[in-house]
């Protein structure tokens, strides 16, 4: 019924193919919601098994998935959620030894982790392949999320140039709506990627601040020194 939608729209999700690297908080309501929508094909990237303390923020799992692989629980649950969606699984990391052949593969990527190594990892494979990718980062109370179109615009080395004084959020605890709130935001980025309308948050970053309500974007620019393609080749 959205005419920024309509059948056509429908059609392209259903023959777009995402790749979301990591099934924890903000894994959970991405994958949740782009299953929801149609996004017809959606790789699921993750080592890891459910904890208990993991329960209170990763929404796709129960007490009763204690010990068992992240990525075969979300398969199962995201199914029942739309059983037309081809959910592919990986139960491995990212790293530099098949980052590109994943990421090349596909049409959007999804930053789903919780630290830095592989969200740059990400943001330089995408560069040198081209691909679109959403940025998205929780600590405690407040949440950031950003649009990196491959070669086009800033990228996260312009945003984080340093990230030596970034604590772990873990070391400090994250407020358990907060991982929903900000996945949700990404998954609405890439559906609005995929159907080309609105306006991505590329150049800016948008804070979210739970504590009183704030959203805040902040605007970065490009610095083509982040762009040498044959030095991030290096690392790969």
């Amino acid at each position: 019924m959205l005419p920024e939608v309509g059948e056509q729209g429908q059609e392209r999700l259903k023959a777009a193919r995402v790749l979301v690297v990591g099934a924890g908080g903000l894994g959970a309501p991405v994958l949740q919601y782009l299953s929801a929508a149609g996004v017809g094909n959606i790789v699921i990237l993750d080592d890891d098994i459910v904890n208990e303390d993991n329960l209170h923020r990763q929404i796709l799992y129960g007490g009763h998935d204690l010990g068992k692989l992240k990525t075969i629980i979300a398969r199962q649950r995201l199914s029942i959620i739309n059983p037309l969606v081809n959910h592919e699984i990986f139960n491995i990391r990212l790293n530099p030894a098949n980052a590109i052949d994943f990421i090349s593969g596909v049409d959007v990527i999804v930053d789903a982790t919780d630290n830095f190594p592989t969200r740059f990892l990400i943001n330089d494979a995408c560069i040198l392949t081209g691909k679109p990718w959403i940025f998205g980062a929780i600590f405690k109370y407040e949440g950031q999320i950003s649009t990196f179109t491959g070669r086009k615009g800033p990228s996260l080395r312009c945003l984080y140039p340093d990230t030596t004084r970034i604590p772990n959020p873990f070391d400090y605890g994250i407020f358990g709506v907060l991982p929903g709130i900000i996945g949700s935001l990404q998954a609405n980025e890439v559906i609005k990627l995929i159907l080309g309308t609105g306006e991505l948050l590329c150049g800016k970053l948008l804070i979210y601040d739970m504590m009183d309500n704030s959203f805040h974007k902040v605007a970065f620019e490009r610095k083509e020194e982040n762009f040498n393609i044959k030095k991030l080749k290096e690392n790969y």
